[in-house]
């Protein structure tokens, strides 16, 4: 009778072990459609070439849309999500093939069974900046112009600790450059970068991120260094806000001392009136006086304020309607309305975005 039991204990204890470690597949996936109205009515319904995400003027439009696949086991990761809409076609437009509908590829390997250690490697999320392609999960529904005109995505391998408490994550990157899932014809240099995030309660995170690689073919490769930092602060169930700050440099010729230099402030402020209803304001300042990364010919460059005041209804946890208000001031005629160059730029974005 003991020998029955102990077999049924050892046969149950078996099974129970069995299934923890059998892997979960799933199924998700995100489809966020928009309108935009440029007020300066871009004659090829363009909105300004800075602006990669919802940036098609006066038309119904797709912005991003994808089909994700994910598997997991207590040792091996996986990911892959092909995607459709205007976000791919602006942002993937220098990689060849099919590899502009992807957005997310990568599979990884837990590196000791007692520690949080994982090596993954393919195409995945950017690790620097707050906001993400994602526009749910963002708090204003169109993206701030540093978090524009930094990678969304990224291609290479990396390596991610996160101590037991959850609180800290420590990352470091080994990459194909900057947002490229090929790499830069003529450029033999590979990229990287690390990023540190410290939760220190659950209401606060804070972060930093870096950026180095090297620009154009090796013959006059420049190089390329680049830091992200931010906090987010949920101070109250209804009210939070973000304070971040980008800072750039790039060699202006290889071999030399000089460089160029961006510096881009930004605030975000969210209060939730119930658990349907909130607003967002941002405010936001970019400069990059040399066009290292956004070009405009003029005589200050591109120095430019923005503005934004968004509105979210969400009827079902998964959804969100948003509505959102946005205006560019520069301090050189940096935009183009009716053919002329003007300082400033206004539009109006809605949106619906589902995930499931």
């Amino acid at each position: 009778m003991k020998k029955r039991l102990v077999l049924s204990a050892l046969s149950c204890i078996g099974s129970l072990a069995f299934a923890q470690e059998e892997p979960e597949f799933k199924v998700s996936g995100y489809l966020e459609t928009y309108f935009g109205h440029d007020f300066n009515k871009p004659r090829d319904n363009n909105r300004p070439s800075f602006v990669y995400s919802h940036n098609r003027h006066n038309e119904v439009n797709l912005n991003l849309g994808f089909i994700k696949g994910s598997y997991e086991n207590r040792m091996i990761r996986a990911n892959l999500a092909f995607m459709a809409g205007s976000y791919a076609n602006a942002n993937l437009a220098a990689e060849p093939g099919v590899l502009k509908n992807i957005y997310e590829a990568n599979g990884g390997l837990k590196l000791s069974k007692s520690s949080n250690l994982w090596l993954d490697a393919g195409i995945f999320s950017s690790h620097i900046g707050f906001e993400s392609a994602i526009s749910r999960d963002c708090w204003v529904l169109t993206r701030n112009i540093a978090s524009e005109n930094t990678p969304y995505y990224e291609s290479g391998a990396k390596m991610t600790y996160t101590n037991p408490d959850g609180q800290f994550t420590a990352a470091a990157f080994y990459l194909n450059g900057w947002q490229r899932i090929t790499r830069q014809n003529g450029n033999s240099q590979p990229a990287g970068g690390v990023q540190l995030t410290w939760k220190p309660t659950g209401n606060i995170t804070l972060n930093y991120s870096n950026y180095l690689g090297t620009e154009g073919p090796d013959s006059v490769r420049v190089r390329r260094l680049y830091h992200n930092i931010y906090g987010v602060f949920q101070l109250t169930e209804q009210f939070g806000f973000i304070l971040g700050l980008d800072y750039g440099t790039q060699q202006k010729e290889k071999g030399r001392k000089g460089k160029y230099v961006i510096i881009s402030p930004v605030a975000i402020a969210q209060y939730k009136f119930n658990k349907d209803w909130a607003m967002a304001a941002r405010m936001e300042y970019y400069e990059d006086k040399n066009g290292m990364i956004i070009g405009t010919g003029t005589q200050n460059g591109f120095k430019t304020k923005g503005y934004s005041l968004n509105i979210d209804y969400a009827p079902v946890p998964n959804a969100v309607v948003r509505l959102e208000g946005k205006m560019y001031d520069s301090k050189d005629r940096s935009f183009i309305r009716n053919q002329s160059p003007v300082n400033n730029d206004a539009a109006v974005t809605a949106s619906i975005a589902i995930s499931f």
